[in-house]
């Protein structure tokens, strides 16, 4: 399957690092049937009182409902979602071209799911996020177009 990269919108709660937190941020979302592809959690480090939860999709009328219910938002920080078949590396080559534009990740979650992987990259501003997108995109089709000029060649 391709490469796909596209901008999505996180929603996040900014919560107190407690037992529970979790789920009654995620029970508000189940039973409007929100279908989520990412939940993230976590605690700060200089703050171990406090945590964040930001997760991937709210759409529609019942789950942004839902999502207000659990104490949810919008992020304002732009991101991306990148998708396609995993490949050694491949995590290591995009940030290393990232890097070279001058783009700085504001954070990244990253899995590999069978032969498939999924990734969250956060950016500082539109801009970045708009020029990483392309950079993605241009450095995801070019081991396709190799591979596709070796096989005509044989």
């Amino acid at each position: 399957m391709p490469l796909s990269v596209k901008r999505i919108t996180l929603w996040r709660a900014d919560v107190q690092n407690q037992a529970g937190v979790l789920a009654r941020v995620l029970e508000p979302l189940a039973a409007a049937g929100a279908d989520l592809r990412v939940v993230m959690g976590y605690r700060f480090p200089t703050a171990p009182e406090h945590s964040a939860v930001e997760l991937y999709p709210v759409s529609g009328r019942r789950a942004t409902e839902a999502a207000g219910q659990g104490g949810l938002a919008a992020s304002d920080i732009p991101c991306l979602l990148v998708e396609g078949d995993n490949r050694p590396g491949w995590g290591a080559h995009m940030a290393r071209a990232l890097a070279d534009a001058g783009i700085n990740i504001a954070f990244v979650m990253a899995q590999v799911i069978g032969r498939r992987f999924a990734a969250a990259l956060g950016f500082e501003n539109e801009a970045a996020a708009a020029e990483a997108m392309k950079i993605i995109k241009k450095i995801g089709a070019a081991p396709r177009r190799a591979a596709k000029a070796g096989a005509r060649r044989r």
